[in-house]
């Protein structure tokens, strides 16, 4: 109750004071000029009652220190000593001013930036060509979702820059529009935050230096850099979009690593060079040019059900460890703030391409070298649908050797099928003697199931990394083709009344399409296959021929329709390459009559084939003179 009736006699004594002021102007004897005089009072008597108004409503809203540096503002010398008892010299900055709730602008073609008089930061970053969902601005930071403190010892004194004012100057350098925001001691010595933005770039300059500080800042206390950001929802799908969004980052002589997508996660780090609160199609990014000595890392996932219209995503940590230079701290950085494009970061170097998940080895080899490329060149002229499309063409086309030989494989396997019967019905029970008879024959024809195999083996980098490529391709974002809107999101025909568990409110048509090409797929390759008796421990065939068409039209109604496109064309060219192979290329009576020619002349054995052979002649042997005991 006394800390409110103090702040209420403040404000009064604000209030006399400002008419005190003006009594005394008023009061004064008139210059020269009369008229110049009776503008020189109205001008002070609207200034004092606009100063009175803002110190009253920072009393309102500001912390028991802000409310001080009000006071100090109006030199009452008492407040200002109640003030410097908590700051230290540090005080200073609070009669200045810039003591009070304020920000300044910084803004080129691509980013806006407002940056804070309390704490110095950004509390507003804004991608001006790009939109939400739901056509908002797509703004990273905004409304205190982020936060960045110098917290550090001086004068016995722990002390957040977070609490403190800067003093803004805003300048050029060159093209570059700079900020810098300085916490001051006195008017040369100072902690400054400089910014520098440039021209059509999403990356800023940015540095925290201090001035004139040897004998105030107590370097042999630890000193942190905190950064804090919850990331907010941008896409269609919070729990796709959530999928996506990770810290990751990178330490020790580049090396890289991410935080859990899901859940909490923690992890301390040393030498860090740059870390990325990525939000999927967005980023906010830090890189320093000194490495951090450590750097404590935290996420947390702020979804708990995709079915509850959550705003934020992620809420993202770095506490990082500073270490002083020459009785004060210099560190150059940079800040990003756009999109997660894998363009822009290439053009910037500095490994920042790991900042995205194109897949670990040579899947994203595959990404980095072929597919983007590729896709950024028929993006460039052709709508991403159609670039879609020709994409899988010219994959197919590049992947046609190797599918031409698992083909070939799959029809001499059938055309032997007859003869394997034939060995089954002959040898009954003995399913060695059926296994090395059939080995025999298949190596006599030259026909193999791992020469079916392999192929297709040889196909899976690929169609992996397609598979990590869509969810992270920037292009597709709000680019519409057919009835998707977005290619980057799920297409919707129809909503649910209701919640489907993996499956969602909504029916995507592409997941539908792709689902029933590739039934027909493995009805064509597997369905002859069925009629045959089944194996004992080999995989049940049918059953493989139903979960995975199911499986891709569950798992793929949340997922980017630009997949689901890519799917469905891919498989639509494999069955008619099937087809055409089936009834133009391959004639299986010539196919036939070569593999019974080819049977009949001595076939050569490698030492694996003759090893292979031995044992299981061997195995054989032995099986029969345990039947004779």
């Amino acid at each position: 109750m006394e800390k409110k009736n103090f702040d209420i006699n403040s404000l009064i004594g604000f209030v006399l004071i400002g008419g005190i002021l003006v009594w005394m102007l008023y009061m004064q004897e008139p210059t020269e000029d009369a008229v110049q005089a009776e503008k020189a009072k109205t001008e002070a008597a609207s200034k004092s009652q606009e100063a009175s108004e803002k110190e009253g409503q920072q009393e309102t809203n500001l912390n028991d220190a802000t409310q001080e540096m009000a006071i100090a503002n109006a030199q009452d010398s008492l407040a200002f000593e109640k003030l410097k008892n908590k700051l230290g010299s540090f005080a200073y900055s609070g009669t200045l001013p810039s003591a009070k709730q304020n920000t300044t602008v910084l803004e080129n073609e691509v980013l806006y930036l407002e940056i804070s008089n309390q704490g110095g930061y950004i509390t507003e970053a804004r991608l001006k060509n790009h939109t939400t969902y739901d056509s908002l601005p797509v703004s990273l930071i905004k409304d205190g979702n982020s936060s960045l403190n110098l917290q550090f010892s001086s004068e016995n004194r722990l002390l957040n820059t977070k609490d403190l004012f800067f003093e803004p100057t805003t300048s050029t350098n060159g093209d570059n529009k700079v900020l810098s925001m300085k916490l001051k001691t006195s008017e040369n010595a100072f902690i400054e935050y400089r910014y520098e933005l440039l021209p059509n770039e999403y990356m800023l300059n940015f540095s925290v230096k201090s001035q004139g500080l040897e004998g105030v800042l107590n370097t042999t206390q630890p000193m942190y850099l905190d950064w804090r950001l919850k990331g907010y929802r941008h896409a269609k799908s919070i729990t796709y979009e959530n999928r996506y969004t990770r810290l990751t980052y990178e330490y020790e002589d580049e090396k890289h690593d991410k935080l859990s997508p899901s859940g909490e996660d923690e992890e301390l780090e040393k030498d860090v060079t740059w870390m990325n609160f990525r939000q999927h199609f967005f980023s906010s990014l830090l890189l320093t040019d000194t490495p951090f000595k450590e750097v404590a890392f935290s996420s947390v996932d702020l979804v708990e059900d995709e079915e509850i219209d959550t705003v934020y995503t992620k809420q993202y940590g770095a506490k990082m460890l500073l270490e002083p230079k020459g009785g004060g701290i210099s560190y150059d950085m940079n800040m990003y703030y756009g999109p997660t494009d894998y363009q822009i970061f290439n053009d910037y170097g500095r490994n920042l391409d790991e900042a995205m998940p194109l897949g670990w080895g040579i899947f994203g080899m595959i990404n980095k070298y072929i597919i983007i490329p590729l896709f950024g060149f028929l993006s460039g002229f052709l709508p991403a649908g159609i670039a879609i499309i020709c994409l899988t063409v010219l994959i197919k086309l590049l992947l046609s050797p190797v599918q031409y030989k698992q083909y070939l494989s799959q029809a001499k396997m059938k055309i032997l099928r007859p003869e394997i019967e034939e060995i089954r019905e002959k040898y009954g029970d003995n399913k060695m003697k059926i296994q090395q008879e059939t080995m025999k024959l298949q190596s006599a024809a030259g026909a193999s199931p791992l020469k079916g195999c392999l192929p297709a083996l040889l196909q899976l980098p690929v169609f992996y990394a397609l598979f990590t490529f869509f969810p992270s391709a920037f292009d597709l974002r709000q680019k519409s083709f057919l009835w998707a809107d977005d290619l980057s999101s799920y297409d919707v025909v129809a909503h649910l009344p209701f919640h489907i568990p993996f499956y969602g409110d909504h029916v995507s048509l592409f997941p539908i399409l792709a689902s029933i090409a590739i039934f027909i797929y493995m009805m064509m390759t597997t369905g002859q296959n069925m009629q045959a008796q089944q194996q004992p421990g080999m995989p049940n065939m049918k059953f493989i021929m139903y979960l995975s068409p199911l499986f891709m039209l569950v798992f793929f109604n949340n997922y980017a329709s630009g997949l689901s496109l890519y799917y469905l064309t891919s498989n639509l060219i494999t069955i008619g390459i099937m087809l055409v192979i089936k009834n133009f290329i391959i004639d299986e009576d010539k196919v036939h009559a070569k593999i019974q020619k080819k049977k009949k002349q001595p076939k050569k054995q490698n030492r694996f084939q003759r090893k292979m052979a031995e044992m299981m002649e061997q195995a054989e042997e032995q099986k029969k003179a345990q039947k004779k005991k």
